[in-house]
């Protein structure tokens, strides 16, 4: 058991070493003597745990799709309309900059509406691609070009938000005029943009950041009555 233990702390001890290499250095010029040195282990423990750093970029991946999928939750159930707190009335947190932590957490309760679970995904993902070098390392794999992505987060973030932009529009969250294609294009784009831009300057992944671009998005996807009940600095403290 102890041994066992030990062999579970190594191999998470080089995948973080490794997503922090690959964070600087990229996969092509990273190096594994590098990896296994600031994992505090020999290159032989590394080659006893994985086989080639190929197979070690695709345990970053794998670990990252994890934290990824803590951050979207389960995908949307087939619910009837928006809950409580989406009709007149029921706040006003986009245009009154009422404060963060007044509306549903991010996990998504029964009374937050999808489209606000999307907004406070979205604000989770900068959070931890800030915070979290096994993440940001598994995203940039996805994009680089001298191997194959195992684990394409970004195919992964694209999927998860076409699910939720489809549960809104059925669930009459967006305006009738609104083309849920054109919806997920934005929010794809602009999200793995601020993350690109994110591995140089982390402003660009800032709450701040992120509530801008859905100040400037939501008047034209909700309908007015549920528009004053949506959180564009998300609905959850930070």
């Amino acid at each position: 058991m102890v041994r066992q233990e030990r062999a579970v702390r190594t191999r998470e001890a080089l995948i973080r070493s490794a997503a922090e290499v690959f964070h600087h250095e990229g996969f092509t010029a990273a190096s594994l003597t590098l990896i296994s040195s600031r994992a505090g282990v020999s290159n032989g423990a590394l080659h006893f745990h994985f086989a080639s750093k190929a197979v070690l970029a695709d345990a970053v991946e794998h670990a990252a799709a994890g934290v990824l999928q803590t951050i979207t939750g389960p995908g949307p159930g087939p619910g009837p309309g928006p809950g409580p707190g989406s009709g007149p009335g029921s706040g006003s947190g986009h245009g009154s900059g009422r404060g963060p932590g007044s509306g549903a957490g991010a996990g998504g309760r029964r009374d937050t509406s999808t489209l606000q679970r999307l907004v406070d995904a979205t604000h989770e993902l900068a959070r931890r691609l800030q915070q979290d070098v096994v993440l940001r390392a598994g995203f940039e794999l996805s994009g680089e070009a001298g191997r194959p992505a195992r684990t394409d987060l970004r195919l992964r973030w694209h999927t998860w938000v076409t699910a939720m932009v489809d549960a809104a529009e059925r669930r009459g969250e967006l305006r009738e005029s609104v083309a849920r294609e054109g919806v997920v294009a934005a929010v794809v784009a602009v999200t793995v943009g601020l993350e690109v831009l994110g591995t140089r300057d982390e402003a660009w992944l800032s709450r701040r950041t992120v509530a801008q671009f859905w100040r400037l998005l939501l008047p034209a996807l909700a309908p007015g009555p549920a528009l004053g009940a949506l959180e564009a600095h998300g609905s959850f403290p930070r």
